[in-house]
């Protein structure tokens, strides 16, 4: 098995952000952030993999702040886990004014991503060599939030949903409840 370090796939790409790229509000439009985000951490899983990549699935947008119309947006990719056949991208995006220098974090999130053959079969990846205490941490975040993922999935199961249990859950949040087990 061969393995890669996660410098050695690491992108980063800065662009300005110009009117075309603005929402009705006059601030950059998220659903293009988040296609940057996706070319970026597709760029960095087909680098690390050798292969195209697909995302799988995309964990926790946060929009933290907002990005301006002639700010320039640095977008981040390193590979923070691998499996078998996938890995988790880490993105971090920042906004800079030109003119000031200030930085803003404006969103992280983390891409998991599937190499593909020619076929469209998903074929291995290179595993990660990890050599700082950031990698443990990344790698064994990514670990626990695919457990949870596969926890919440089985907890809400519709063949197996308890809804006496959660049904407590629901109540006193903004809802009129018509419904009683």
């Amino acid at each position: 098995m061969n393995y890669k370090a996660a410098r050695d796939s690491q992108i980063t790409m800065s662009l300005l952000m110009t009117p075309e790229h603005s929402n009705f509000g006059g601030k950059v439009h998220g659903g293009y952030v988040l296609m940057l985000m996706d070319q970026i951490a597709f760029a960095c899983a087909s680098k690390h993999s050798g292969h195209y990549c697909v995302t799988a699935s995309v964990n926790k947008v946060d929009f933290l702040n907002p990005i301006n119309v002639g700010e320039l947006l640095h977008l981040k990719a390193s590979v923070n886990y691998t499996g078998r056949t996938s890995m988790v991208i880490g993105l971090r995006v920042e906004s800079e004014n030109i003119q000031t220098g200030d930085v803003k974090h404006c969103n992280s999130s983390y891409f998991t991503m599937v190499a593909k053959n020619d076929d469209g079969t998903s074929v291995p990846v290179p595993g990660l060599i990890i050599d700082s205490e950031t990698g443990v941490r990344r790698f064994a975040r990514s670990i626990q939030r695919r457990n949870h993922s596969i926890e919440r999935e089985k907890r809400f199961d519709e063949n197996d949903f308890n809804v006496a249990e959660h049904i407590t859950i629901i109540r006193g949040e903004n809802l009129l409840l018509e419904y009683e087990p």
